[in-house]
């Protein structure tokens, strides 16, 4: 009797091990899924992330969005999370080689840049050398972040040379300054202007030369690799790749 007092206590302190009150069962594809994403994604991802905790109840996706090259410097430093979507290959690679990824990320879809500027397009802006024009206040994104990679690549395409009225970490905040008003246009993605009514876009050539591929992995140390294994095959399902063209992206080559 004494032993099989012991046993089922025993079997009690585990299952009150396993999480308090407020957390989430971490089995099947239930529980906590901890999403990096690139802050071009913040729409789409918002909406995908409601439909898959709709479609997997018990689920909750936390999502956090910022410039890709933060989010990659924050997984290798230890942040935890289960799964992270880049703008860009190359902020992927940072994850890749210091290898948190498991297995290969796959691309998501692809985004082009637009200039974006006022409803209405006060300053008559048609390409990117009239960004150059004297008294054009224009925000890019900083060096290091995709979209900031992408407009220099652009710019270099078409010749032309500016200087930047602000530098920002992320496209939001570049976008940011053109709702504000403290800017008079910004190079970034057409999903953005987009999902920005009181912006217009203005399309260029030289955005071909700067297309960005947006890819997908779950994290090596994902606290949850069956939840992060199905958002992912979530967001890549036909149903994902609706919403996330329906906002501007493009489809990846092999879709």
């Amino acid at each position: 009797m004494r032993a099989a007092l012991a046993g089922v206590a025993a079997l009690s302190l585990a299952l009150t091990g396993c999480g308090g009150a407020d957390d989430e069962p971490s089995a099947g594809t239930g529980g906590r899924v901890t999403v990096f994403a690139a802050a071009s994604l913040t729409e789409t991802f918002t909406k995908l992330g409601k439909d898959y905790e709709a479609a997997h109840p018990g689920t909750k996706v936390v999502l956090n969005f910022a410039g890709s090259s933060a989010l990659a410097t924050q997984i290798t430093q230890g942040a935890p999370a289960d799964v992270f979507a880049a703008a860009s290959p190359a902020t992927m690679t940072t994850v890749t080689d210091a290898g948190d990824a498991a297995g290969t990320p796959a691309v998501l879809v692809r985004n082009q840049l637009v200039i974006a500027v006022p409803k209405g397009n006060p300053d008559r802006v048609a390409g990117l050398a009239d960004l150059a024009r004297p008294g054009v206040k224009v925000a890019l994104c900083a060096e290091q972040v995709p979209c900031g990679t992408a407009a220099r690549t652009a710019l270099a395409a078409a010749g032309v040379r500016l200087t930047p009225a602000t530098l920002e970490q992320d496209v939001k905040g570049a976008l940011a300054k053109v709702k504000l008003g403290e800017v008079d246009a910004a190079l970034v993605y057409r999903t953005d202007v987009r999902a920005a009514a009181e912006l217009d876009a203005v399309e260029f050539p030289e955005s071909a030369r700067a297309v960005n591929d947006y890819p997908i992995v779950v994290l090596k140390h994902a606290g949850n690799p069956a939840g992060a294994r199905a958002f992912v095959d979530h967001v890549r399902s036909d149903a994902g790749l609706a919403v996330l063209t329906a906002a501007g992206f493009q489809a990846p080559p092999n879709r």
